[in-house]
């Protein structure tokens, strides 16, 4: 543990940023696989299913949490299977 005030601030900091960026990322991956299931299934709700990890995706590609050609290659894929 550090010793120095700003760098216990940056060590707290990080930890809360980290858990909080696990959580978007977890929930991003969780609304990929649901859609894939769903269009797989041919399930009534695909297309609202997609659209909610496409939001996902969009949002993580904003924090910059996975990249931005990324985000739209999986988008493109999801849309690929619904349509």
């Amino acid at each position: 543990m550090p010793n120095i005030k700003s760098a216990i601030k940056r060590v707290k900091t990080s930890e809360e940023r980290n858990a909080q960026n696990s959580a978007v990322k977890s929930a991003m991956r969780t609304a990929i696989k649901k859609a894939e299931a769903a269009t797989v299934n041919n399930d009534d709700n695909a297309k609202d299913l997609v659209a909610t990890a496409v939001k996902q995706l969009d949002q993580a590609a904003g924090k910059g949490l996975i990249h931005k050609n990324a985000a739209n290659r999986h988008k493109s894929r999801l849309m690929k299977k619904v349509n």
